[in-house]
């Protein structure tokens, strides 16, 4: 590609993700993540969402209230320089909300034009609709309300003219739940009635959602007695009435088992989201994706090539990225699926046998219980046979003990490598918080009990394991609060989560 190909490549997405229901985010902006380089989010912009953008680079730039912790003037300056850098980058500016209300999108499509870089808007879900809608709260109804006015709480920066606002029914104010007392004082003063009804709405339409409500009389001490703090929206007007006879989240998703507004941390490798997350979403959870571990390719092909040449014997494959890995082999090669014409396959469990079933090829072999020992101990080998065991530098030596007791010959090439994925600031900052973590690999529970720090000791939590060998694995690692799965199952896993949860 020539260099002024490469430029042209350089464009920029502001995306609105919406309130922080993940599945508010509009298929453009799904579209728009998965086709980035980078992608930079907010506080406001539900981590979740990056499940869309596994290839991405990723980078927190969150501000919070009034403490930033980096300012809008070098989050313009980054989101320039990314969609600069390496000859051009396509860049995602993930934020809360809508781009354009209250987000200072302005200012970051204004950057971009002056510099010359392409750009997109691509609006989400305010949360000035969204969170009243999910308490229940519509800002217009045809006999209540038939005008509403979204405002800025943000007092910093001078008179809000409220006296300008005499005429709209519904008043939405974001932003404003440290200033509420003086803002609902301002309202009253410019001509709204004492006992107009009032609501504040916290983490609006999360399952950490909680609203309280009250009057404009009472609304600030009722958020300080129910100790709501930011993010919050703060509704004014006779359609906070309607949330009795029409709230509906607070009393229909929400309800459900232990982990109801619990947060379950899902560790995960950095190439794909957790089929597990929408399990634990179903159930009322709130998940956040850690990416503890990252696959990267082998440095060199031949010890593969040279292992696979004339093989005939047994293929061991112990995961899915095993597959993922041998058939990326295979293209690097100029060979397809016909190259294994000659072996047997081997899965470690259903998991890696639907992987290869996906590439249209069917594992001769998957032990009753997953796991690699159970794999060397049951696979119908002979005294003289030979096992070839394709996987990472991190391989575990049950599986060779196993076959190795059986007079069973094992070898192994290493196909890929495991690596440690670093996490943002935001991610170890949330994984505190996490009410059980789940981990679906003996490699995934070392990573994470390597994280342990003066500041964060992740042994202190407890851990839902896929099956006895993750479990066994945990333990060794220090974890003392192990859940086991019943089955090699995502819905076992997730009801260990739940008994992990109930348990501690």
């Amino acid at each position: 590609m020539t260099d002024g190909a490469s430029s042209a490549r350089a464009f920029v997405s502001l995306i609105g993700a919406g309130p922080g229901d993940p599945g508010l985010l509009t298929l453009h902006g799904a579209r728009a993540l998965h086709e980035a380089d980078v992608v930079l989010f907010d506080y406001l912009a539900n981590p979740d969402l990056l499940r869309h953008c596994p290839d991405a680079e990723t980078i927190y730039v969150g501000k919070k209230g009034f403490s930033e912790y980096i300012s809008q003037e070098q989050i313009n300056t980054l989101i320039v320089h990314k969609a600069q850098a390496n000859g051009g980058q396509r860049v995602a500016r993930l934020k809360g909300g809508d781009v354009y209300v209250f987000g200072r999108g302005g200012e970051e499509a204004e950057v971009c034009a002056v510099a010359g870089v392409p750009f997109e808007v691509v609006p989400g879900v305010s949360s000035a609709i969204a969170a009243p809608a999910y308490a229940g709260i519509p800002v217009t109804h045809r006999e209540v309300a038939r005008s509403f006015a979204v405002l800025t709480g943000n007092t910093r920066e001078g008179g809000a003219h409220y006296e300008r606002l005499s005429g709209v029914d519904t008043l939405v104010l974001l932003m404003g739940v440290r200033n509420l007392g003086q803002i609902a004082a301002d309202l009253i003063a410019a001509g709204r009635h004492p006992d107009t009804p009032a609501a504040t709405i916290q983490w609006g339409s999360t399952p950490q959602q909680r609203t309280v409500t009250g009057t404009l009389t009472t609304i600030a001490q009722v958020v300080r007695d129910a100790g709501l703090e930011a993010p919050a929206v703060t509704v004014v007007g006779e359609v906070v009435r309607l949330r009795e006879s029409l709230r509906w989240f607070d009393l229909g998703a929400r309800v459900g088992g232990p982990l109801a507004g619990k947060t379950v941390a899902v560790t995960r490798t950095r190439e794909g989201a957790s089929g597990l997350s929408d399990v634990l979403r179903a159930r009322g959870a709130s998940v956040l994706e850690v990416p503890l571990i990252r696959f990267a390719p082998t440095p060199d092909d031949g010890p593969v090539a040279h292992a696979l040449h004339d093989f005939e014997g047994w293929l061991l494959l112990t995961s899915n990225q095993a597959v993922t890995a041998l058939f990326a082999f295979l293209n690097r090669a100029g060979l397809d699926a016909r190259a294994l014409a000659r072996v047997k396959l081997a899965a470690v469990g259903p998991s890696t046998a639907r992987s290869l079933d996906e590439h249209g090829l069917r594992a001769d072999f998957v032990p009753a219980t997953p796991g690699a020992r159970h794999l060397g101990a049951e696979l119908p080998a002979g005294p003289g046979e030979v096992a070839l065991h394709l996987t990472s530098q991190l391989a575990e030596d049950d599986l060779r003990s196993a076959l190795e007791a059986r007079s069973v010959g094992y070898r192994r090439a290493e196909l890929y490598r495991t690596e440690p994925a670093q996490l943002n600031e935001n991610t170890a900052e949330r994984l505190k918080e996490a009410a059980v973590i789940t981990l679906a690999s003996g490699s995934a529970a070392r990573h994470l009990a390597s994280l342990a720090g003066a500041d964060f000791d992740p042994l202190s939590l407890p851990v839902a394991a896929m099956g006895p060998q993750t479990a066994d694995a945990a333990r060794e690692a220090g974890f003392t609060r192990v859940t086991v799965a019943q089955t090699a199952s995502l819905e076992a896993l997730a009801d260990a989560a739940e008994l992990a949860v109930r348990q501690h």
